[in-house]
């Protein structure tokens, strides 16, 4: 055999047990190369799993905040409007009160003035006889008794 020829055969040798070395690595690296990459995938899943566990739990704390906020704002505007209330029964019954006394004070004035002041009254009774409608007017007569339907009015 010639050295070239020799040469070839021992690389061609070689390059066969590199061959069967590399396939040999590859069926015992496989195996646990799978194993690997669940493992990786599984720390993935396991991960995203608790940030969207993390994102559910910070949504239903914002909604309970804004839910309790909003129970906040309804209790503030209930008290709002009842103080509103109360404010307007005191100024109404303020108002009632001074046009009571306004009331009064006419009341006594008017009262004052007819006090000693026959002939404005006579000219009232008057008048309002000449304003009626064929009414029929009682006038006690000396002792307290009044004429009943003396000179009825004739419709």
């Amino acid at each position: 055999m010639r050295k070239n020829e020799a040469t070839a055969i021992g690389g061609l040798a070689v390059m066969t047990v590199v061959v069967i070395i590399l396939i040999l690595l590859s069926l015992w690296a496989w195996p646990k190369y799978k194993v690997y990459k669940l493992e990786l995938d599984g720390i993935a899943a396991l991960k995203e799993a608790e940030w969207s566990k993390q994102i559910v739990i910070e949504e239903a704390k914002a909604k309970e905040q804004a839910a309790l906020m909003q129970a906040k704002a309804k209790v503030t505007l209930a008290e709002a409007e009842g103080q509103a209330m109360i404010v307007r029964a005191k100024a109404e019954g303020l108002a009632d009160i001074e046009r009571a006394k306004a009331a009064a004070q006419a009341n006594l004035i008017i009262g004052e003035s007819l006090k000693n002041n026959e002939a404005y009254l006579r000219y009232v009774w008057i008048k309002g006889l000449q304003d009626g409608n064929g009414e029929r007017i009682y006038i006690p007569t000396e002792a307290g008794m009044p004429i009943l339907e003396a000179g009825k009015a004739k419709h």
